[in-house]
């Protein structure tokens, strides 16, 4: 019987391991997972060297959107260390100025006080239009964002605005990459995933029709599905 393989789980902003619920429950006979907790730092250079210190020597990562922005961090860092990568519903390329405004002014209302976390008003902004109506994953989302409050807001905000551009790491990922997409995606739109899947050798692409920024919970079937494929490819470095 085949070992299972380490895989990290990085959740994105005001996310947790409720994200990954579904995938946790249904990789467990293939993966050992884990969700490194991403709260704890506002620079990405050292979320990545925290998330590396404490991962096993080799392992698999996926990452959700700020997510996705770390395991790139960990690329930068430690591309040997790193068998297979998928991300999901996230961008290379850095934050245009009207996209780093806005999440500017989110901080300032919170800074005074006025964190709200997701409301129902954002939340067509996070999932597709045809689940706002559905009790999850909308409850879940809201949950998370609750629970992370201000302060991990801030915190994470400030390492996604100062990340680096990622798009010249691309060509040189070397291992089995998949990329994941919703169509109605409005934070991470199609064309951030059919960049990363153009420039990085090999990648496979897969762009769900009834999704938005949130796949793992939103399409959870497929996104299992991918993720098993994905992890039985031969590794990086055998």
């Amino acid at each position: 019987m085949n070992a299972r393989i380490p895989l990290l789980l990085i959740p994105g902003l005001l996310n947790d391991a409720r994200l990954w619920r579904h995938q946790l429950a249904a990789l467990a006979d293939v993966a050992d997972m884990r969700v490194p907790d991403h709260t704890r730092h506002d620079e990405l250079y050292e979320l990545g060297r925290t998330l590396l210190a404490e991962a096993p020597p080799r392992f698999a990562v996926a990452g959700l959107s700020m997510g996705g922005y770390i395991a790139f961090e960990l690329l930068r860092q430690a591309p040997e260390r790193i068998t297979h990568l998928a991300l999901i519903n996230t961008a290379a390329q850095p934050d245009p100025p009207e996209k780093v405004q806005r999440r500017l002014d989110f901080m300032a209302l919170a800074t005074r006080g006025r964190f709200r976390g997701v409301s129902h008003a954002l939340l067509p902004f996070l999932i597709d239009h045809s689940r706002l109506d559905d009790a999850e994953p909308a409850a879940t989302v809201m949950a998370m964002a609750r629970d992370a409050g201000a302060e991990v807001f801030l915190r994470q905000q400030r390492a996604i605005i100062d990340r680096p551009d990622s798009r010249p790491l691309l060509a040189q990922i070397r291992c089995p990459t998949l990329v994941i997409g919703g169509r109605n995606d409005q934070l991470t739109p199609p064309p951030c995933q059919q960049e990363i899947a153009a420039a990085v050798p090999g990648a496979r692409l897969l762009m769900l029709e009834r999704c938005g920024h949130l796949a793992p919970l939103e399409e959870p079937e497929v996104v299992n599905a991918e993720l098993r494929a994905w992890l039985a490819r031969p590794p990086a470095g055998g």
